[in-house]
């Protein structure tokens, strides 16, 4: 008989169909059509109905199965009975079959924690368009660093028309890989700089300027602009203040560095992901799939010391 998987594996098959559901809740709050937006720290920080359910779903069903797990999500909801049909027990199979890594094998529960953002890019959730750059990203870390995740995109393929499949679900382990995605360079040569749409700062446009980029992509979400540098669309994601948070950061980083990108802050500290940690990443982001080096050292002194971590 074939010993039973490993526990980082099953939490990763668990999170991957968790995902699923959650993408469902996303499509049915939007066509339902009352989205119950509440305004947290201003016009920018929104939280809709989407995200209250989504993580009472994602975080009561891996609650129920890894009850030892520490879970971590964006919003501050009642922990009250959550109902059945929020629940999602089922698990990817196809992630069960994958030999889980060495140094992973003897994980216990409650060594592990679990960062959860229930809808990354609610603003463009809230406004209807750009759809695509919503995602729901649970990230998975151990001895704080970010080890396994998972990403779904509940609108991809949204523009392509009746009869396309939508939505897709993207996840990684390192030492295994990441799937669910065409891993693609960006174009050999070209400076293509991925950052916030809705977060600009004079600090943010000078660190880009600083960088003498061919172009500039503004999209929201951390989710996404991870997936535009996985996909070659991007060469590097830079966001020159704080906003983002861990659970913005963890699910994208363990994809990106399963394979083989890297994320810091802007001053080059690798982010830590133990259940104590502050959940502001204040000194920003920087992110590559190749060549990180190159950016790392172009960004400008004094907006390194702009930012404390």
């Amino acid at each position: 008989r074939m010993a039973s998987p490993a526990l980082l594996m099953r939490v990763v098959a668990s999170a991957y169909s968790v995902a699923e559901k959650a993408a469902t809740i996303v499509r049915n709050v939007m066509s339902a059509g009352d989205l119950g937006i509440v305004e947290k720290a201003g016009p920018n920080d929104l939280q809709t109905k989407a995200d209250r359910l989504v993580q009472m779903s994602i975080c009561a069903s891996l609650a129920r199965k890894f009850p030892k797990v520490t879970i971590i999500g964006e919003e501050d909801l009642p922990t009250d009975d959550v109902t059945e049909e929020l629940i999602e027990d089922g698990h990817c199979e196809e992630i069960l079959k994958k030999p889980c890594p060495a140094q992973y094998a003897g994980i216990k529960e409650e060594e592990l924690v679990i960062w959860v953002d229930p809808l990354d890019g609610t603003k463009e959730y809230t406004e209807g368009c750009l759809l695509d750059h919503v995602t729901v990203l649970i990230g998975i870390a151990y001895g704080g660093k970010a080890i396994a995740g998972v990403i779904n995109q509940p609108y991809y393929n949204y523009e392509a028309g009746a009869g396309a499949v939508l939505g897709r679900t993207i996840w990684g382990v390192l030492g295994i890989g990441a799937f669910g995605f065409q891993l693609t360079e960006a174009p050999a040569g070209k400076h293509i700089i991925v950052t916030t749409r809705s977060h600009s700062s004079t600090l943010v446009n000078e660190c880009i300027s600083a960088l003498n980029p061919d172009t500039v992509i503004r999209v929201g979400g951390a989710g996404n602009k991870v997936i535009q540098l996985i996909e070659g669309k991007a060469s590097a994601y830079i966001f020159a203040s704080p906003g983002c948070k861990k659970w913005d950061t963890c699910a994208p980083e363990a994809i990106l560095h399963a394979v083989g990108g890297k994320i810091t802050d802007i001053r080059g500290n690798s982010f830590q992901y133990n259940k104590e940690v502050k959940h502001m990443n204040s000194a920003g982001v920087l992110a590559t799939l190749r060549n990180y080096d190159y950016y790392a050292s172009r960004i400008p002194n004094t907006v390194k010391e702009s930012l404390v971590p």
